[in-house]
């Protein structure tokens, strides 16, 4: 009894040493060797620069919400811009890239807790001689535990954590990209549409024009070079069309790549004409919204790019912190549990159970400045993350400010385009009146006729660069996207 009550003591004597150990390093646990981390600075102007004039009388609430395609109030595009962020491969590879960022997050995460092994193992040996053969059974539970005492671990999963933010604000940003893309595409398409409907109508003006010179030349009142003038302007026109067939098919195959489909599996019809066109039109496209702009300080929470490269400084200085824990000792606790026998038998009993407890510290004395290169190979890294986000945001300023130029130019310009179509339209009818009269050659015909096509395209182009000029402008804000999202 007494010898039995010494051997229990003996254990606890020997115990304690490792519970204050253990109790000590629990006490150090959480020292971080992670620099604070604070946003990077970036001077932001009060307001932009191009801002003056603009007013916005779109409804806000609707970028807010994200749907921002939904200003322009075409259903086609709403249907179509549903199947983005589904069967989007860009998006997808996205995606997939923020699923690894998170299963990263949870691997060094699983760090914080000890690791648990069993193992089990059957030998049997013997020699020559008289030496007897003998076998060997054991089992055996062992873990091991390494206390995050520096903060290593915190700083893994910290980097890992913001690491998974910059994904998700990419995978945002990846989704509106390919948004843009899209509504961008769809409506040169439909500029492309008009185009096909003017020069259509131009096709049947210069048929008529050519009738009239075949009519005169045959009368004897005109030259055989009218003719020919005149079937020269028609099969340029012709081909005009041709070439805006082809420029439409490519963009319907871009459409339906967007849209994670074969081009041999998508098409898009031609939007019905609400009523016939006159001779020669200019169609009318839908007006561009107006959007609302805000003020700069915004863009920092409402563009998905940003947060994603200021995220990426975070991981960065995180980095800083798992490199700067190299300089401390590295303790691992270890523990283990289990039976060895020479029988199967008696494996399991009492008298033949093994266990140990241990503590290991490890310290690296010299490398010839390996660490110190690491920790300054992470900070430069991490002034790089900076540098790479201010310029980010700088760049973010200036397609805001591009778009926003770009919108009151081109407004002025359709004005402009307006007054020179109609009277191009004037001049091409006054022109086409004095030749059925006689007073003039029909060389000034088909330069009057030419300079009206021309201008009425210009028009028609100015109204679909309003358009694509609105989605980039959208884009340059950040779409709907909010930081937090």
């Amino acid at each position: 009894m007494n010898a039995d009550y010494s051997c229990r003591a003996g254990h606890r004597t020997r115990l304690r040493p490792m519970a204050a150990a253990m109790a000590t390093l629990a006490l150090l646990a959480g020292c971080a060797a992670t620099p604070p981390y604070q946003a990077p600075a970036v001077a932001q102007p009060q307001a932009y620069k191009e801002v003056q004039g603009w007013v916005p009388a779109a409804p806000a609430d609707l970028l807010g919400k994200g749907a921002w395609w939904m200003l322009f109030g075409d259903p086609v595009l709403d249907g179509l811009m549903a199947q983005v962020g589904v069967s989007n491969q860009n998006v997808a590879a996205a995606g997939a890239a923020y699923a690894q960022s998170r299963a990263l997050v949870a691997e060094q995460r699983a760090q914080w807790f000890p690791q648990l092994d069993l193992g089990a193992n059957a030998a049997r040996g013997g020699g020559g001689g008289a030496t007897r053969t003998a076998s060997q059974y054991r089992v055996n539970l062992g873990g091991s535990w390494e206390p995050d005492i520096w903060g290593r671990i915190g700083s893994a999963v910290s980097g890992a954590q913001a690491g998974a933010q910059a994904s998700a604000a990419e995978l945002a940003a990846a989704t509106l990209s390919a948004q843009g893309e899209l509504a961008a595409s769809y409506f040169s398409l439909r500029a492309l549409d008009a185009q096909g409907a003017l020069l259509e109508a131009t096709v049947a003006g210069y048929e008529q024009a050519l009738r009239i010179a075949g009519n005169r030349f045959k009368a004897g009142i005109a030259a055989h070079s009218d003719v020919l003038q005149a079937q020269t302007q028609l099969d340029n026109a012709r081909i005009d069309r041709l070439s805006v067939t082809r420029q439409r098919a490519q963009l319907e195959h871009a459409i339906a790549i967007l849209l994670g489909k074969a081009p041999a599996e998508f098409a898009l019809a031609p939007l019905p004409a609400a009523a016939p066109l006159p001779a020669i039109a200019v169609p009318r496209l839908p007006p561009a919204p107006a959007i609302p702009v805000g003020v700069p300080s915004e863009l920092l929470q409402r563009r998905p790019d940003i947060a994603a490269a200021e995220r990426r400084v975070a991981s960065a200085n995180a980095r800083v912190g798992v490199a700067r824990t190299a300089y401390f000792p590295s303790l691992t606790l270890s523990a283990s549990y289990g039976f060895g026998a020479s029988q199967v038998a008696g494996l399991f009993s009492a008298s033949n159970s093994l266990w140990s407890l241990g503590l290991a510290a490890a310290q690296t004395l010299f490398d010839g400045g390996a660490i110190q290169a690491r920790v300054a190979g992470a900070e430069a890294a991490r002034d790089e993350a900076v540098a790479r986000y201010r310029q980010t945001v700088l760049a973010a300023f200036g397609e805001v400010e591009d778009q926003l130029a770009a919108g009151r130019v081109l407004e002025q310009q359709q004005a402009l385009r307006q007054s020179a179509s109609r009277a191009a339209d004037l001049a091409e009818q006054q022109m086409a009146n004095r030749y059925r009269a006689g007073q003039v050659g029909y060389t000034e015909v088909v330069q009057a006729q030419a300079a009206a096509l021309s201008a009425r395209r210009a028009l028609l182009q100015v109204q679909a660069d309003r358009q694509t000029v609105a989605v980039a402008l959208i884009q340059a804000l950040g779409g709907g996207w909010h930081a937090g999202n």
